[in-house]
């Protein structure tokens, strides 16, 4: 019985303890009606509580409404609170450069845990404890924890978000899949299938609401789960994805285990002191490559719990900066700056605590600026106007970053001829007192773009551009009106 199956599940993964708090994310789908289904079917026996949390997207009109108004009626039935919020995913995805699904990941994930800090806020450490004791019997002093977050990912598409994180070039942890807990966040059903669920709602005449846009080849899920995973295997083996779950959970294993290695290097070499992680560079380098990677991941665990924007790239330049001299440094997302000390490998926030990259940009008196990396389209159009610029993303290899002149600093210029930027600026006349007012993009010392003047030759978009990465920035009102660019 699907029920019994994931009770054994919960248990065996220890993600819920008597007394916890658990708040699903229900949209009004099968997955997330089998999930509220068989958690309030265990509530009593588990001695948790529970409330329901839907996220409305604004993206599919009356049919977003009808799915609010059934799972509204649902809890009601069942006896749950519920909540409905509404985020703008659509205004959101635009101004960060997201895909819609993306942003709605986000949205949602921001929502729940919100959600969850509102609980906390409610409940006292006594009444936790309280109601603990009382179901378990235990003696006082039973320690309170956060509210979890249920999520009704289920094993299938821990198949495709495997596929999927392979595709994209994610490390270990991304292959690994999805963890049945993570943090506040579990996942009960990712023990069973999707047929499995809709044989048990069916079988309990529960019914659910069918998102249109699942059907729909704008999704990047959609068109695994839909095309890519039954061409799989049909072609290649009818267990495909019994198979992908199963080196799934090895990866996850591997994963943990370097983890954990990288964590034993870590004690014994690192700390952190404010808001800058730091390890002995001779540790750092005598290590395999693999555990660099997760020992630079560490560092960002330390100095920027819940780091975004870093790729794979960023690791490799990062793990490049520690063989080279001192002094030497990185910009990373985020306001994160990686810097060659005299014996340690630093990672630091700018500030001493982490921005997003808008307000490091008003921190700085710099302009906002976004990117977003797209596939380059035959006869496009590139923009010609003084806030957005394309540039080609093969040529870039290291990080950018949005700053100020400094030494060193040199572009590209037609013939591939290197041109100081300070000579640059004298010979555009540029007044000296204006010249470290210009910001420049950056990638090290090579400048891609002379914010109001020019870009470099180097970075160009030509005929052999197959990927482009577009930076747009915003400049503020109350700045004078820029050069016209070349």
């Amino acid at each position: 019985m699907l029920v019994d199956k994931v009770r054994r599940f919960i248990n065996e993964k220890d993600m819920l303890l008597p007394g916890d708090r658990v708040i699903a994310a229900v949209s009004g789908g099968a997955d997330s009606v089998c999930l509220l289904s068989v958690l309030c079917a265990l509530a009593p026996d588990l001695s948790v509580s529970l409330r329901v949390l839907h996220v409305h997207h604004g993206l599919r009109g009356t049919e977003a409404d009808r799915d609010e108004e059934f799972v509204r009626k649902l809890c009601e039935g069942l006896g749950v609170p519920f909540r409905g919020i509404r985020c703008d995913v659509r205004g959101y995805a635009r101004a960060h450069g997201l895909s819609m699904e993306e942003a709605g990941r986000l949205a949602r994930y921001q929502a729940l845990e919100e959600e969850a800090a509102m609980w906390d806020r409610e409940t006292t450490v006594v009444e936790a404890g309280e109601k603990a004791e009382k179901a378990t019997g235990a003696e006082p002093g039973i320690s309170w924890r956060p509210a979890r977050i249920a999520l009704a990912h289920h094993r299938d598409v821990h198949v495709d978000t495997i596929i999927h994180h392979l595709l994209r070039g994610s490390g270990l942890g991304g292959v690994g899949g999805m963890r049945p807990v993570q943090g506040i966040r579990i996942r009960p059903l990712l023990c069973v299938g999707r047929e499995e669920i809709r044989e048990y709602l069916q079988s309990r005449g529960l019914s659910w609401c069918e998102d249109s846009t699942n059907a729909s080849d704008e999704y990047t899920r959609n068109r695994i789960r839909q095309r890519l995973l039954p061409m799989m295997e049909e072609m290649v083996n009818t267990r495909a994805a019994e198979h992908i779950f199963q080196v799934g959970e090895r990866i996850a294993d591997a994963d943990r285990y370097l983890e954990c290695q990288a964590g034993k290097v870590w004690d014994e070499a690192g700390r952190k002191e404010k808001k800058t992680a730091m390890i002995r560079l001779d540790a750092f380098r005598g290590q395999e490559e693999i555990i660099r990677m997760y020992l630079i991941r560490r560092m960002l665990d330390e100095t920027a719990p819940g780091w975004k924007d870093i790729t794979g790239r960023h690791f490799a330049d990062v793990a490049v900066l520690a063989f080279r001299s001192v002094g030497s440094r990185l910009d990373l997302p985020s306001g994160l700056t990686a810097r060659v000390g005299y014996e340690t490998l630093e990672l630091s926030a700018a500030d001493g605590e982490v921005r997003d990259t808008a307000e490091i940009s008003r921190w700085k008196g710099l302009p906002m600026w976004n990117t977003r990396v797209f596939l380059m389209e035959k006869g496009a159009e590139i923009p010609k106007n003084q806030c957005t610029k394309w540039f080609d993303y093969a040529k870039i290899k290291g990080a950018l970053s949005l700053r100020f002149r400094e030494p060193g600093d040199y572009l590209t210029l037609s013939g591939g001829k290197h041109k100081l930027l300070t000579r640059y600026m004298i010979d555009e006349k540029i007044p000296r007192q204006l010249r470290t007012q210009i910001p420049v993009l950056a990638e090290g010392s090579h400048v891609l773009w002379v914010l109001g003047y020019r870009i470099s030759e180097y970075y160009k978009i030509t005929a052999d551009t197959k990927t482009v990465m577009e930076v747009t920035v915003k400049l503020s009102e109350a700045e004078p009106e820029a050069k016209a660019e070349r």
